[in-house]
């Protein structure tokens, strides 16, 4: 018999609510749903623009193809429909948009896992450590952790020096998961204020490359490529 995932945030009984609890998430559910989550929040809310017969908003909008890749490979694994459309513009210096599309009838379904998988994610990094946690949990901390890093290095504005990687951020929430999880790395992590934004930066050399190697994944590939 194959083993049954693990389940976390199972409704309590007998204690009725204004609302039904939501229903319970297995690890690697939330695991991927808190991935787009933080790919969502490392970048501002795509524009309206018109399609074929009236305006409509892209659920997810990307200047870097890795990070429309992995997104679209993770709506995938979470049986959300999507298209991925490439916008080009510019004049002497051309860029690229990838803007990710979710149909109608599974937008609900859609915001419901990015929400859910947020909530639920951050709850766990942010936690301090649980008596008699289960090695599951102590495992999957670690990679929620994993994913919010390499969701920011996917999506997020680099600031790399020669002194530190860093990741530009305006979301603020975000950038408090970032340096709790680069702790959970075992990286010490900056949060300083920048620009019109936040900066999460770990110092180069051991710090960096133990980031990079925990976020590191294998390239997504684009459709009909072998």
């Amino acid at each position: 018999m194959a083993p049954q995932p693990t389940l976390l945030d199972r409704p309590l009984l007998g204690r009725p609510g204004p609302m039904a609890p939501p229903p319970p998430m297995d690890w690697m559910t939330l695991g991927d749903a808190f991935e787009v989550a933080c790919l969502l929040r490392c970048t501002p809310p795509p524009a309206t623009g018109r399609g074929p017969v009236e305006p409509y908003r892209p659920a997810a909008e990307f200047n870097r193809q890795d990070a429309a890749l992995r997104m679209r490979q993770l709506l995938t694994r979470l049986d959300v429909p999507v298209q991925h459309e490439v916008v080009s513009g510019g004049l002497r210096r051309r860029y690229e948009l990838h803007r990710l599309h979710v149909p109608e009838e599974h937008r609900a379904t859609y915001a419901e896992l990015c929400g859910a998988g947020w909530r639920r994610g951050r709850r766990e990094l942010l936690a301090g450590p649980v008596a008699g946690a289960s090695s599951a949990r102590v495992l999957w901390r670690g990679r929620l952790a994993a994913a919010a890093w390499r969701s920011a290095l996917l999506a997020g504005g680099r600031h790399v020096r020669r002194h530190i990687l860093g990741i530009r951020l305006t979301d603020r929430e975000l950038a408090a998961v970032l340096v709790r999880s680069a702790a959970l790395l075992e990286v010490p992590a900056l949060l300083r204020p920048g620009a019109g934004c936040l900066v999460v930066s770990v110092a180069d050399g051991p710090d960096r490359l133990r980031i990079i190697e925990r976020a590191a994944l294998a390239r997504a590939r684009p459709a009909g490529r072998p």
